[in-house]
């Protein structure tokens, strides 16, 4: 008997929409997207618009959200724009960086962002996205935004109920039962759509559970009967799964404080901190204790002091002069400690950061932390590429990163300074200026073992541990959390809603 490999059949995109905030749909869909993969589709990842600070280059050297770069990861495919063609990065608590299509098109306004002049421009540019992603891949794992039944921002809402309607697909919707008020915020998010979205809407997942799931089982059936649609899983909470995030409240959960008997890595906490997935391999890295802190005790028991990006660098300064953070840092350096700056971290390092095209703000110029012989003017033209590059000394490209950043730095006047790194193509970046003060542009620079093992190098006392093999890692991770979720959704129910024919 032959067997004949058959090709899989067309499944509609799915949803996953929230009852809220940060309800876990970003590592649901990256979940899914691993499922899928390993049942032998081709996903890719979707989310219209996405609001965050910590972004992503694309090999084409455009920007997305870090959320949709995890989930490509997952699904084993290199991200692009579509999967991500509108993202809003904050500069303050009213104004946002609009990025189109991986490029950035102007500051806007909350409010003249959500006002509808406009909005089905940016409308027609989603959807388009869309629809060139979904011709190239199969499944699209859509994300949703929020909640769905945000009724004030209905008119302006690009990424929810509408854009599941232009793409045909099938709405999972995901509740967090760990903050409590599932049955109403489930219940509530579906009565308040219209007739014809609500019969978007397929299934649920309980997210977050905690404790014994049998004591939920009679609720399952509530859920079911109050909504009308089936509970496709219930998901317990884990600790043992570690998911890039992308949002401020994932950062506001971790490691705090120094300990005895690791080196010691103090993260500064800045307002406007971007990209603090740069340090997940140090995290994750058993010889390192890092933490987050804007507390002038914790940073002088550091052994070493990153300084990160910041999506408000002049702002952040300020901020940290103002606190005495900057004394504590100057401080930490003058008693030994490895001080080092990453993209915006790079900028205040130096002795100067100008503004005088206001790009960023209203400050015009303020002096930098003094720490390496470099000074910046910030520019409207933003770099975003992904890198290839060699370390210090070394004539191999064999490291990797990528660039997000407004901004020129170079050497002040009568200094020179030795380049941290080059680029493939012997460009020079960033700045080191002794064993244990350095800078540079690159994201990402911390998740290459040269650059690891150099920055640990002057702690060897305290490296009883195995280094991380941080691309295994991650594998590994996507892996556990398909197999977590798997474990715990009706898999065999959400093929049968994604191949029915309404």
């Amino acid at each position: 008997m032959v067997e004949i490999d058959l090709p899989l059949p067309r499944l509609h995109p799915v949803m996953l929409a929230g009852t809220g905030s940060d309800v876990g749909k970003s590592v649901l869909a990256a979940a899914l997207c691993r499922i899928f993969l390993q049942d032998g589709y081709h996903p890719a990842p979707f989310k219209a618009q996405n609001m965050a600070l910590n972004s992503y280059a694309t090999p084409e050297g455009l920007e997305i959200g870090r959320a949709q770069a995890v989930q490509a990861e997952a699904a084993g495919i290199p991200c692009h724009t579509d999967m991500n063609p509108l993202l809003l990065k904050p500069t303050s608590d009213r104004t946002t960086q609009v990025v189109l299509n991986g490029k950035p098109i102007g500051n806007r306004s909350a409010y003249e962002y959500f006002r509808t002049e406009g909005c089905e421009d940016l409308r027609r540019e989603v959807n388009q996205a869309f629809d060139r992603l979904a011709a190239r891949y199969n499944p699209i794992v859509m994300e949703g935004a929020g909640s769905i039944s945000e009724l004030n921002l209905k008119d302006t809402d690009l990424v929810n109920l509408p854009m599941a309607r232009h793409a045909h697909a099938d709405v999972i919707l995901v509740a967090d039962i760990d903050r409590g008020g599932v049955f109403a915020s489930a219940y509530g998010s579906v009565a308040l759509q219209t007739p014809e979205d609500r019969k978007r809407i397929k299934g649920i997942i309980v997210n977050k559970f905690r404790g014994d799931l049998r004591l939920f089982e009679p609720g399952v059936k509530m859920l079911e009967e109050i909504c009308g649609i089936p509970v496709l899983g219930v998901i317990p909470y884990y600790q043992d799964i570690y998911i890039e995030e992308e949002d401020s409240v994932e950062l506001s959960q971790k490691q705090r404080k120094a300990v005895q008997g690791k080196v010691n890595v103090a993260v500064v906490l800045l307002r406007h901190l971007s990209n603090f997935t740069d340090f997940n391999m140090l995290e994750h890295d058993a010889r390192v204790n890092l933490y987050y802190t804007n507390n002038v005790d914790d940073l002088l028991k550091a052994d070493i002091i990153l300084l990160p990006g910041s999506k408000n660098t002049l702002g952040d300064l300020y901020e940290l002069r103002r606190n005495g953070v900057a004394q504590a840092i100057l401080q930490a350096r003058r008693h030994g400690a490895t001080v080092m700056g990453i993209c915006g971290g790079y900028q205040m390092m130096g002795q100067r950061i100008a503004d005088p095209d206001g790009v960023e703000g209203d400050v015009r110029q303020l002096p930098g932390l003094g720490l390496l012989p470099v000074e910046t003017v910030m520019e409207g033209e933003k770099v975003t590429r992904q890198v290839r590059f060699s370390f210090l000394k070394s004539d191999t490209p064999d490291c990797m990163g990528y660039e997000i950043h407004m901004g020129r730095t170079s050497a002040v006047e009568g200094e020179t300074m030795a380049p941290l790194v080059y680029l493939e193509d012997g460009t020079p970046d960033g700045c080191v200026a002794d064993r244990k003060c350095a800078g540079s542009y690159i994201h990402g620079i911390l998740d290459n073992p040269a650059v690891i093992e150099w920055l640990l190098a002057p702690y060897a006392e305290k490296l009883t541990q195995p280094a991380l093999d941080y691309v295994a890692f991650k594998e590994e991770q996507y892996n556990k959390l398909a197999d977590h979720v798997r474990k715990h959704l009706n898999l065999p129910l959400l093929y049968q809603i994604l191949t029915k024919n309404d």
